[in-house]
């Protein structure tokens, strides 16, 4: 047989140690390659809360499902314009202010009892509050006032009155507006005018569902009217009605105010073939109203 040097007692130990050795160098060579295979499974895994990381490993560029699944956080500056938005819309209406009310009219004392007495008075308006403290109103007043009969005997009419409508601007300023109980100073001007009648009775024919036939009413005989500027300023109490932590927007007022209509003087007039009539220049009356604000 032939001998092998490997196969003598010497060589064997040699051979076993040797094989032995290159078995454990290819198990540390198959567990290095391994972890190297594994590692990008865990980078992956890892980085997957990171869109950045993500994407850069991924060749194609698209983005993972879970990334996708995800909404997208509202940007700060559209989250502004939203409530922005919103806020305005709700504002608009709570900046409007209306009032209605009525009341006596009494004449300003001095020669205006000589051609003018007392009366009534009703006032209405909306405008806008800039804030809590000031508002601008756009007023409508109408004022029917009776004239004393020293002007209506003059005339030689029996009866007369005078009618004075106006459209003005009122600046409005609350003095306590969170307080249930409210001051405030209001006046302003604008446009006025100024009708002045007389009646004398007169026959007339009426008639309606059951009956027709003459009767007497107080016809307007003659007259005369004016167009010019005036001014009023005042001021009122208000109370805060409504509103469960007493902040309601309905209010009840009460107020007074002087106010001068500058009509031109009437130097023996005669309206419409009545006797003349003399009436001193400027109207001054007081209004005296109570009514409702919003």
């Amino acid at each position: 047989m032939f001998n092998s040097p490997w196969t003598t007692p010497l060589m064997r130990p040699l051979f076993v140690v040797g094989a032995a050795a290159l078995l454990a160098a290819g198990s540390c060579s198959a567990q290095s390659d391994s972890r190297h295979d594994a590692a990008p499974v865990l980078s992956a895994s890892e980085s997957s809360s990171s869109s950045v990381t993500f994407v850069a490993d991924n060749p194609s560029g698209s983005s993972s499902s879970s990334d996708a699944a995800l909404p997208s956080a509202p940007s700060a500056s559209g989250a502004a314009a939203a409530g922005q938005a919103g806020g305005q819309s709700r504002g608009l209406a709570h900046h409007l202010a209306f009032e209605a009310g009525a009341g006596a009219s009494a004449p300003a004392g001095g020669t205006q009892k000589d051609y003018i007495t007392w009366g009534f008075n009703f006032t209405a308006g909306g405008g806008y509050r800039f804030n809590q403290h000031l508002s601008a109103m756009l007023e409508y007043q109408f004022l029917d006032n009776k004239l004393p009969g020293t002007i209506i005997a003059e005339t030689g009419a029996n009866g007369g009155y005078t009618h004075i409508w106006s459209f003005t601007v009122d600046p409005v300023v609350d003095l306590f507006p969170k307080s249930t109980n409210d001051l405030y100073v209001t006046g302003g001007g604008g446009f006025y005018r100024k009708l002045t009648d007389f009646t004398d009775p007169q026959e007339t024919l009426y008639c309606d569902f059951y009956f027709c036939g003459p009767v007497v009413v107080n016809q307007v005989v003659g007259h005369f009217s004016s167009n010019q500027g005036g001014w009023n300023i005042g001021g009122g109490f208000t109370h805060r009605m409504g509103g469960i932590y007493g902040d309601g927007r309905m209010k009840l007022f009460a107020e007074v105010r002087y106010l001068d209509v500058l009509t031109p003087a009437v130097n023996h007039l005669q309206p419409n073939g009545l006797s003349a009539t003399t009436v001193a220049a400027g109207t001054k009356l007081i209004p005296i109203t109570l009514g409702v604000r919003f």
